[in-house]
């Protein structure tokens, strides 16, 4: 009899103990919404205290320099038998903005085929200020012969861009991994403006 008392006690003491978790834990949501509200640490708690029905408004990003305006061209060349071309031909940004676009390749060949992408700019100073978060000449890539891909180019002008630079050209040369690699651009073009010094 004594055992079935405290064996009943026990499961009492539990259960009181289970509600109490229970209601701490449904308490939590509105006590730290409370002190979040109070002390300013959850930002977005901070927004329910906006007019109800009014559309909250974002903070600018003050990382965009919409005062002037850089008309992005973009160009692309094949080493080899295979289509490849920007979807868009030029794009017209604020420094600061992040921007995108498309490039378009197919292996026109009959058999696979694997490839990578080398990027040049011009003018030559816009390259330490063209910040690519995503770029397809990060990889090689394999095709099947015929495969079509779009791969996106995701971008951002540094805002530190001197201001004297209007058009940025971003020209990219899809050449075969395992053939000849090219000269990068910008070497190519040093070697011809020294060669031409020296005549």
């Amino acid at each position: 009899m004594n055992l079935r008392r405290e064996n009943g006690r026990m499961v009492g003491k539990l259960a009181v103990i289970a509600l109490g978790m229970f209601a701490f834990g449904y308490a939590l949501v509105p006590l730290y919404k409370a002190i979040c509200e109070m002390t300013g640490i959850n930002i977005l708690a901070l927004g329910d205290r906006n007019i109800p029905g009014a559309t909250p408004t974002l903070p600018a990003n003050t990382q965009v320099d919409r005062s002037r305006t850089i008309t992005v061209e973009f160009d692309a060349n094949a080493r080899g038998p295979w289509a490849f071309k920007p979807a868009q031909r030029s794009l017209q940004v604020h420094p600061g903005e992040m921007a995108s676009v498309l490039y378009e390749f197919q292996n026109v060949q009959n058999r696979r085929m694997s490839a990578q992408a080398i990027p040049s700019y011009a003018p030559q100073q816009a390259g330490a200020h063209f910040n690519k978060l995503q770029c397809f000449c990060f990889n090689q890539y394999t095709l099947e012969p015929g495969e079509k891909k779009s791969w996106p180019v995701v971008f951002v002008i540094d805002p530190k861009l001197s201001r004297d630079v209007k058009t940025i050209t971003l020209s990219y040369t899809f050449f075969e991994v395992g053939g000849k690699t090219p000269a990068a651009p910008l070497a190519a073009a040093a070697a011809l403006t020294a060669g031409r010094a020296g005549a």
